[in-house]
């Protein structure tokens, strides 16, 4: 049992507990009743680790609060999940952030009631092909059997708009599957895919393990050539950056397609709580460098950059007193 019929239940014993005991709790309860719920990503993935490690914070450090992270398919089930009140808090590509604020894309005409607290480290895009495939551009997957990510994910959405970049149709010109990090690891080791998509922070957990497992069997593919008719189609959320050798010990760096990630929270949050949610961010930002490296990739200066995503109230407090 996860999200809310868990809080509800917790909710419910509260209450039988103090009709009980003939007595009322003095003063207002935490908001829903100190329970927190992170939704996060693949298990493998940048976002489930540091998820728990936000999750662990939030735990030891906000009174009355208890927060637990949740795996979940990633960007838009995070954030359908945190617009129907499931979730408190989710992780999100910015692309996917704007598009559900903005009303398109996967929430086409209906605009979500989203706020950000923070912008944080960004995305890299992973583009991963079987190296014996001869595959040396995006256009070469045509016909071949590719993962673009967990259904309802950002990876997804994003693989989907740089297939079409390269002159694909994504449903068409390839064999296409949507499957988790781990789901699509287990089947590039099988050879029953012959490419995928993953959008995470460096190193990603899974595609770690991919890669070290198998020196030389797969390959990464250089993508950053796609970013003007990407950027020309979908505006400047989209950058390039060099994936670094150091990342996998690869033999040289790869150009790619970068995208930034988000915290985000429902409108409706106290602002007090989005502001102490906030100011833990950075209180203990080293607690999330020890979770995972990526958690040391932003500043009070970069998070506060969220455009076109609106910050929550309490999150744009927290910017201003410093």
């Amino acid at each position: 049992m996860t999200g809310r019929p868990r809080r509800l239940l917790a909710a419910l014993l509260v209450a039988l507990l103090a009709t009980g005991c003939g007595t009322a709790e003095a003063g207002p309860r935490p908001w829903h009743d100190g329970r927190i719920f992170l939704a996060t990503g693949n298990t493998t993935g940048v976002y489930y680790q540091l998820g728990g490690g936000y999750a662990d914070v939030i735990s030891r450090h906000l009174p009355g609060y208890e927060a637990r992270a949740e795996p979940t398919g990633a960007s838009v089930e995070n954030i359908n999940r945190l617009a129907s009140g499931d979730m408190e808090i989710a992780f999100s590509l910015a692309d996917t952030a704007a598009d559900a604020v903005l009303g398109r894309g996967a929430f086409a005409g209906q605009p979500q009631p989203v706020r950000a607290l923070a912008r944080v480290y960004s995305n890299y895009t992973h583009v991963i092909v079987r190296a014996d495939a001869r595959i040396t551009t995006l256009a070469g997957l045509r016909g071949k059997r590719v993962s673009t990510g967990s259904p309802k994910s950002g990876t997804d959405i994003l693989a989907g708009r740089l297939l079409t970049a390269a002159g694909l149709d994504p449903d068409r010109d390839v064999r296409r599957a949507t499957l988790s990090l781990p789901e699509t690891v287990k089947r590039m080791r099988a050879g029953t895919l012959d490419a995928m998509f993953f959008a995470g922070g460096l190193p990603t957990p899974g595609i770690a393990d991919l890669l070290s497992g198998a020196p030389g069997r797969f390959a990464l593919l250089p993508i950053a050539d796609l970013i003007e008719p990407l950027a020309a189609r979908h505006g400047p959320v989209y950058t390039t950056a060099e994936l670094p050798r150091e990342a996998y010990g690869t033999t040289s760096t790869t150009p790619t397609v970068t995208v930034a990630n988000v915290i985000l929270v429902g409108a409706d949050m106290p602002d007090q709580l989005a502001y102490d949610l906030t100011r833990l961010l950075f209180t203990y930002q080293a607690d999330l460098v020890s979770v995972h490296p990526e958690g040391g990739n932003f500043t009070r200066q970069s998070a506060a950059g969220t455009d076109p995503i609106p910050l929550h109230p309490g999150a744009a407090r927290f910017y201003r007193s410093g």
